[in-house]
């Protein structure tokens, strides 16, 4: 028998699955893993979840061990000493060569003969004398891994505009693509400055939301329908997706907001069943 749990690891922060035979381990315990890039160390990140011994799974890795005091002392030097040192070499190599690249961050695997170096450029970069003189230095397997705006923010950036620490640093697994239209389901403002992340791209918290919202709008009818509530008959107008109220003006010209529960029914001759997502209630009145 053995055990499924989340570690994040590496300073991407990734969330992946790893088996362990340990039983002990708890949240937020720091471990010694080994993944597809070699030993490093991680986080976990959730209960252990027992696995079936007939059941055959592929995962990213294995836990190796919980970490030790030498564990946590050689961790302290490889970010004190070694990555600080090897991001000035770096730099300093980089402008020997003049390479069209900004280097954001250096990766110093645990236990594993290995260094990352994380950079942005515009395009391509031949940066083959640059990876023979960080080999020479540190006699160890050198990668270079370039990155775009969102990987640096979720790499340097502590905190979002909402006082949070990242999302993709927290507990988004991977960075998807996140559309104006998801602004717009939430009626946010369309002003980049207020919808921009850390990254100078849309926040990743429109697209992870945006389901609930789409959800909650099959709720309420779409602006122009004739609704019925107990007060009489009006227009909708307006309405708060999150609250589910519904702003109606009403036949004799004044507004009336109310739960989108309170309305009654759509009269024949509005659009009836239509929802403010766009689609048809298969039921008279309001979706659900």
């Amino acid at each position: 028998m053995y055990y499924r749990v989340n570690v994040r690891f590496g300073a991407l922060r990734n969330v992946s699955t790893f088996k362990t035979t340990l039983t002990y381990l708890r949240d937020s315990d720091k471990v010694v893993i080994r993944s597809a890039r070699g030993v490093e160390a991680g986080e976990v990140v959730s209960k252990p979840v027992v696995v079936e011994e007939d059941v055959v799974e592929e995962g990213n890795g294995e836990i190796i061990r919980k970490l030790t005091n030498e564990d946590k002392e050689e961790l302290r030097k490889i970010e004190e000493e070694s990555i600080p040192n090897a991001f000035k070499f770096c730099q300093k190599k980089i402008k020997e060569h003049r390479l069209q690249m900004k280097l954001a961050s250096v990766e110093h695997l645990f236990g594993s003969k290995k260094m990352i170096f994380y950079f942005l450029a515009e395009g391509r970069v031949d940066f083959r004398e640059l990876v023979k003189d960080l080999a020479k230095e540190y006699q160890t397997r050198i990668e270079m891994k370039q990155i775009g705006v969102r990987d640096e923010a979720r790499l340097l950036a502590d905190y979002e505009h909402c006082g949070r620490e990242l999302c993709c640093k927290t507990f988004l697994k991977s960075l998807e693509p996140v559309t104006m239209k998801m602004a717009k389901n939430q009626k946010a403002t369309l002003d980049p400055s207020k919808i921009s992340g850390r990254c100078g791209r849309l926040m990743c918290c429109l697209r992870y939301e945006d389901n609930t919202y789409e959800e909650l709008r099959c709720f309420l009818p779409k602006k122009g329908t004739i609704v019925r509530t107990a007060k009489g008959s009006g227009e909708v107008v307006d309405y708060d997706v999150l609250r589910q109220l519904v702003t109606i003006e009403m036949e004799s010209g004044r507004p009336l907001v109310v739960p989108a529960k309170e309305i009654l029914e759509y009269p024949r001759k509005g659009r009836q069943g239509e929802s403010a997502c766009g689609m048809t209630c298969p039921k008279e009145g309001v979706c659900g």
